[in-house]
């Protein structure tokens, strides 16, 4: 008979080293595979009750420690770190790739009049709000009312730069036109996340020790920690939609694009797609998961509440969300 699997394997944190870019990268490629958004509810109610019972030290019988892993990552993929709830379908970062796929897609075939901008506008920020809404940081309740005000704040900013930015088209080459979609994205990035998120501005998010002991709320870390999501959501952006407004200039001069109905926008999406299987995690890793910060940056009360109560301690540490 095979040995009980260890309860000692610490599944708290990612299974690679996270101090690197490459432990990031790996632990980031499984939890944003695409493949994740087809697991049914019965496969992530199965993958919830083996993380919860070994949390709780109890082994599944039978289970590998591949098996552990591998639940481990459906877990992650589909529940929220911080308040242990299923994540909406469409907001968790494995439904990255599709959704983006088609509206971005669409973003940058039907740029060239303004209600075709401020549709794909309003649906581009509507599934970002939801997006930063699902992997935001902090475990405190939002009310339907702040969710409201965010939203349409964060929508209605996005889209009123986008069409901005789209009056330029009509005094640029059709190249520089191309890239409108991105400096919108880009520009409605910066407003649609710390809007949607405005909360833990706000209020702050919860900090702890390296052991994971709650030390309070800091408006501080939440700004870091939104800085860099903003960051983050920008690159994992820029190589899908740079890229392809070169390609697609070359190829629309030749006859087989302008004889083919479709192709251009196949095309358009086949490129961005590609970009951002890849740009999605790599992205992601640039900044831990789990970040931190010293002492010393946090607010002075904070600092004060600290050093007093918990006098060893020189960093905090924070979810910083997605």
């Amino acid at each position: 008979m095979a040995a009980e699997l260890s309860t000692s394997i610490n599944i708290k944190e990612p299974r690679w080293d996270q101090s690197t870019f490459v432990g990031r990268a790996k632990h980031f490629f499984t939890v944003t595979d695409p493949r994740n958004v087809l697991l049914t509810n019965e496969q992530l109610a199965h993958a919830h009750k083996i993380i919860t019972d070994y949390r709780q030290g109890v082994v599944s019988p039978g289970l590998t420690e591949d098996e552990l892993w591998r639940a481990k990552y459906v877990f992650d993929s589909a529940f929220h770190p911080d308040t242990g709830e299923k994540m909406i379908l469409i907001g968790r970062m494995s439904a990255q790739v599709p959704m983006n796929m088609t509206i971005t897609g669409c973003m940058m075939t039907f740029y060239k009049t303004t209600p075709a901008v401020v549709l794909w506008q309003w649906i581009n920020q509507s599934f970002n709000a939801i997006v930063n809404y699902t992997n935001r940081s902090g475990d405190a309740p939002i009310t339907v009312n702040q969710l409201g005000t965010a939203y349409v704040s964060a929508t209605t900013g996005a889209v009123a730069t986008a069409l901005g930015l789209n009056a330029l088209t009509k005094h640029v080459s059709p190249l520089i036109g191309r890239f409108v979609p991105f400096a919108a994205v880009a520009a409605a990035n910066c407003i649609n996340i710390p809007l949607m998120r405005q909360r833990e501005l706000q209020h702050g998010i919860p900090i702890t020790d390296e052991n994971d002991n709650r030390l309070g709320q800091s408006t501080k870390a939440a700004q870091q920690a939104i800085s860099q999501v903003v960051v983050s959501r920008i690159l994992m952006a820029s190589p899908g939609m740079a890229i392809p407004p070169f390609l697609m200039n070359h190829l629309e001069k030749k006859a087989f694009l302008k004889s083919t109905t479709g192709l251009h926008a196949c095309l358009t999406d086949l490129c961005f797609s590609f970009s951002l299987v890849f740009a999605t995690p790599l992205c992601c890793a640039l900044f831990p998961q789990k970040s931190s910060m010293s002492v010393s940056r946090l607010e002075a009360e904070l600092q004060e509440k600290i050093r007093a109560n918990h006098p060893g301690v020189e960093r905090v540490y924070f979810n910083k969300g997605l």
